[in-house]
């Protein structure tokens, strides 16, 4: 197969997990091909298939991100598949989620037209875009600066995007977060990510947060939320998907389902890149 690897322009020296897994690919006898999605010069139509990496800068421009991904398909296949990342974009698919039984953070919305000081009163809170990555645009804020995070919602209001705020759980600032990746459905490897957002700090502009990242063993509890959010995807068990965690008074609730674009942290799992290269080839290797 011919493979690209779809990353962005401002994203190609940034995404520490491309060079592993082109090197995994090619061992299988694969061309694989870092590329931008953004660079207007590709013809998509050369590959077998594409697989969405980094393309991190997608929520500036969503619309034309989601155009690019259907007319990939109409030349090729795309992994994972346009309907489930159209899906998994907007962060309100955590209330379908939460639905579904699956433990998750106690979510607030808030869509261009509302009210931007409409949301409930938390001791401490997060404010950020339902279409966001890598922390940029989200800020944490205590009750004592409501208003400024008024004005924060009001912003990305204004700007034509959905706002979701929820409760900041603090034990993140001891436990950190646990981020658990799955290859077409099986467990791969768990990484902890130490917290990003400092109280009543400066909303992330950059394309993401530095990260403080470790390998981590999840508990039983973890597994077993991530499970629950596996199997309460829709249209099936997908090529890739990191379930993000954070620890909550009552066991650990999902924090975000990430499967357009999530790094993958292979630095941190020996042996990872070839897992997902194998899976690769079995999702999507013709017949």
């Amino acid at each position: 197969m011919r493979i690209a690897l779809a990353t962005a322009i401002e994203a190609f020296a940034r995404d520490d997990d491309l060079a592993p897994l082109r090197r995994a690919l090619q061992q299988r006898g694969h061309r694989a091909d870092a590329v931008a999605w953004d660079d207007p010069t590709v013809s998509w139509a050369r590959f077998d298939a594409v697989l969405l990496r980094s393309t991190w800068n997608y929520t500036l421009k969503p619309r034309e991100f989601l155009a690019w991904c259907a007319l990939v398909e109409q030349h090729c296949r795309l992994a994972n598949p346009l309907e489930l990342v159209r899906w998994n974009l907007d962060k309100r698919y955590l209330r379908e989620l939460s639905e579904a039984g699956v433990p998750s953070i106690p979510a607030f919305y808030l869509a261009p037209g509302d009210a931007p000081y409409g949301f409930p009163a938390h001791a401490e809170f997060v404010v950020k875009p339902c279409i966001g990555a890598g922390s940029r645009d989200a800020q944490r804020y205590t009750e004592a600066r409501r208003t400024q995070a008024v004005a924060h919602a009001a912003r990305l209001l204004d700007a034509g995007r959905h706002v979701l705020v929820q409760p900041y759980l603090s034990a993140v600032d001891e436990a950190g977060e646990t981020a658990l990746v799955f290859f077409n459905g099986l467990f791969s490897h768990a990484i902890r990510k130490g917290p990003l957002l400092t109280r009543d700090g400066a909303a992330i502009s950059s394309l993401f947060a530095p990260e403080t990242i470790t390998a981590r063993e999840p508990s039983a509890a973890e597994f077993d939320v991530a499970h629950r959010a596996l199997e309460a995807i829709p249209g099936g068990v997908p090529l890739y998907a990191r379930i993000d965690l954070l620890p909550g008074d009552d066991g650990p609730r999902l924090l975000e389902l990430e499967l357009a674009e999530p790094s993958l942290f292979f630095r941190t799992a020996p042996g990872a890149a070839d897992r997902f290269a194998a899976a690769i080839e079995q999702r999507l290797q013709p017949a």
